[in-house]
């Protein structure tokens, strides 16, 4: 059995690491911080989201593992000689940058208590930003996202029958964030609303640059027309979810090596490249969440995140429900 020392999950060099991190949820404009903040002259970001502090993670991450048939062996990021390899390959993202204001973008540490602890475990007081929406509409948002990514294979009502984990679980902000107040100062922790950030973004971005203490006056003029990750969809939703069963039938997708890179099977970029002819993702105008479907998560989710608004210090809930 492998057991992974602590210890090594502490960064040698603190000026190779992040000051803040950008940490979810998952389709609450996380991408869009993320540009605007690129933008200011002071502040380095890595282009992708890293996960770095949570890439042995199984269940937020099953594809960074995979499962070798013809060896009946597995092959991860478990082991101590890859974590090394890993911590200088995170540290090489920081090089060149180290006078710079350091961040990372990373949506899934919001859901991983395990990346709580190890950010908190750092030698340094890295600050973390937290993006939150609606969270019956986020799920959504997230549903579609994964339509046209090839992972929804159902109906959005089909697959809060079939598969509820797999879309509502990032919408549960209340437990997550309780992993970061546990173990970090509150003053280390910026929550953000998605609905404020669209609504009044001039007043979200400055009270941002306060707290990274940056200058706001050094942001282009026009930062406010930034908008990151505008998607496309498929132009026939249910036919792209057939496609998308016939591809999980293929075997595993995706093949990712230590610096997160991914390769892609063969068949299954022969298959998809056909298919992308039929069904092509174009741009058009995204679907309305049922009335219905929105009310019966607005019901669930207003009793789970009951006790956010004592927990963060903001009103949030009245927001959200009505």
């Amino acid at each position: 059995m492998i057991r992974i020392n602590k210890k090594k999950w502490i960064s040698n060099n603190i000026n190779l690491i992040p000051d803040f991190i950008i940490s979810g949820a998952m389709k609450s404009a996380t991408t869009t911080i993320h540009e605007v903040l690129s933008y200011h002259p002071d502040i380095f970001i890595p282009r992708s989201e890293i996960r770095f502090f949570e890439l042995d993670n199984i269940l937020q991450h099953p594809r960074f593992h995979s499962f070798d048939k013809n060896t009946k062996s597995w092959t991860g990021r478990l082991d101590g000689k890859k974590l090394e390899e890993s911590w200088n390959w995170y540290h090489n993202l920081y090089k060149g940058n180290e006078s710079k204001i350091k961040g990372e973008d990373s949506t899934s540490y919001l859901a991983s208590r395990t990346a709580a602890q190890r950010i908190a475990s750092q030698n340094k007081n890295i600050k973390m930003i937290f993006l939150l929406r609606q969270p019956s509409l986020r799920a959504f948002s997230q549903y579609l996202h994964m339509l046209r990514s090839g992972t929804a294979m159902w109906s959005f009502e089909d697959t809060l029958v079939h598969n509820p984990y797999s879309v509502l679980t990032r919408s549960l902000y209340k437990e997550q964030l309780q992993h970061y107040y546990d173990v970090l100062p509150s003053n280390q922790i910026k929550v953000i609303l998605f609905e404020d950030l669209v609504s009044d973004p001039e007043r979200v971005l400055i009270n941002l640059s306060t707290f990274l203490k940056i200058d706001f006056n050094l942001f282009p003029k026009d930062i406010f027309n930034t908008h990151a990750n505008r998607a496309k969809l498929p132009k026939f939703p249910e036919l792209q979810m057939q496609g998308n069963k016939i591809i999980e039938n293929l075997g595993p997708r995706y093949i990712n090596d230590l610096q997160n890179r991914k390769y892609q099977p063969i068949s299954h970029k022969v298959f998809e490249k056909i298919y992308d002819n039929f069904n092509p993702s174009i741009a058009k105008a995204a679907p309305k969440i049922n009335r219905s479907t929105k009310d019966y998560l607005d019901s669930y989710f207003y009793k789970e995140l009951f006790e956010i608004e004592e927990l963060v210090g903001q009103k949030i809930l009245t927001k959200w429900f009505n």
